[in-house]
């Protein structure tokens, strides 16, 4: 018997479980949803020298496994990211429930009125690496939309989302939560991935949030609809008229702040008119961040430090203090390169020059494109969404950061006054 098959029985059982209690689930009043959202973060909080120590004992593993360091940043709860997964709960509770809205009301020539409300999806199967407050964010999402979810972490992070999970269930039999709606892969095998992949009779959705590895083989093997969360390869177009400044600040924000992250800038687009006006003080300030530059021969004739940049640089999520840096002809260029080397995560233009942003949004075909802005900003806490579950880089049915309304659908709901199809 193959290792799939044996866990074949239990995560059946798990997938089974969960669309029992996704119905309840729908079914429970915005009240009841909040009650369990913000009992949740008072219990984590409660919870929090347990949880660190579970946490801790995962890093110690990572770190005797020889795991990358941009990896490890990600595993670990620090404070920063501790009181944020918190926040996250209580902002998600303080959100428009959607469920049950009516829009896009109209009334047909016969007198019928013809409207769609939004529902949830059913049992969302989320798949991912690493980042322990992801557990936290995706249950919260999940619940408030009225979704059961079967959560299965990397092997890196199991400790630490066991110990969330747990106090995540135990919340809900204090409330009227069904238990079953958080549903948790008690173990760390990669063979337990497969039966959840092909158990369609239970599961509407599958979201893959990690790697390349990751993704392609959830991809290939699901027999459930994928919405994928792939990897970051973000960029920043310096153009003609970008204030040096500006760029500057920009820049340092987008790569320094937060290196482990899918948000995070790897690739520093130039327009050749601003390579010598602004570009130095910007390759100036990366270099006093201890940022390796890995550029184009323009770009290595104005830093002569710079390290030539190989075909597969601009294609890398460094996820570290490494930068691609190409110089480019114009606005047609920087989004060609986008469209041939990016991962439709984010992208941003600094400009001055009204049109030339109104064309890099318009064309930019990525999941979130901003002007004169951080790409920081490509994240669902920071764009009003409470929380996450991933930034889709999939165009169906949803697109960036995915939050309440991203695992929602909508029905047509009719009234009518006794018509009949003639």
């Amino acid at each position: 018997m193959s290792s799939a098959e044996s866990f074949e029985t239990s995560i059946l059982e798990l997938a089974r479980r969960a669309r029992d209690a996704s119905r309840p689930t729908s079914e429970l009043s915005s009240q009841e949803k909040d009650e369990w959202l913000l009992r949740s973060a008072d219990r984590l909080e409660s919870a929090k020298k347990r949880i660190l120590e579970a946490n801790r004992i995962d890093l110690e593993n990572a770190r005797e496994k020889g795991v990358a360091a941009p990896l490890i940043g990600r595993l670990e709860l620090s404070d920063d990211r501790w009181d944020a997964m918190l926040a996250g709960l209580r902002q998600v509770a303080a959100l428009p429930d959607p469920i049950g809205s009516v829009s896009a009301m109209t009334v047909r020539p016969n007198g019928l009125r013809v409207g769609r409300m939004r529902i949830p999806l059913g049992v969302i199967g989320i798949i991912y690496e690493s980042r322990p407050n992801v557990t936290v964010d995706t249950a919260a999402l999940c619940v408030k939309s009225g979704n059961a979810v079967v959560l299965r972490g990397g092997s890196e992070a199991f400790h630490s989302n066991r110990a969330l999970v747990e106090e995540l269930r135990a919340t809900a039999r204090e409330t009227n939560v069904p238990e079953d709606a958080i549903g948790f892969v008690p173990v760390t095998d990669r063979a337990a991935i497969a039966p959840l992949l092909r158990a369609d009779q239970y599961v509407d959705l599958i979201i893959p949030r990690g790697g390349p590895e990751l993704i392609r083989m959830v991809s290939e093997n699901s027999t459930i609809p994928v919405i994928k969360h792939d990897a970051g390869v973000c960029h920043v177009f310096l153009d003609a008229s970008a204030d040096p400044e500006m760029a500057t600040r920009i820049v340092i924000d987008s790569k320094i702040r937060q290196m482990s992250v899918c948000n995070g800038l790897e690739t520093l687009l130039v327009h050749r008119d601003a390579a010598h006006s602004v570009m130095p003080s910007v390759l100036k300030a990366l270099r006093e961040e201890r940022v390796e530059i890995r550029g184009c021969e323009r770009t290595c004739e104005i830093m002569s430090d710079a390290i030539p940049a190989s075909e597969d640089d601009y294609y890398a999520e460094f996820l570290d203090r490494i930068l691609a840096v190409r110089v480019v002809d114009d606005l047609d260029e920087a989004l060609n390169h986008i469209q041939t080397y990016g991962s439709d995560h984010t992208e941003v233009i600094v400009t001055e020059s009204y049109a030339n942003a109104q064309a890099f949004l318009r064309r930019a075909d990525s999941s979130t494109v901003g002007v004169n802005c951080s790409t920081a900003f490509a994240d669902g806490q920071r764009l009003g969404l409470g929380a996450e579950i991933g930034i889709s880089t999939s165009k169906i049915h949803a697109y960036g950061p995915m939050g309440l309304e991203g695992l929602t659908t909508q029905k047509f709901i009719l009234y009518g006054e006794g018509q009949l199809r003639e």
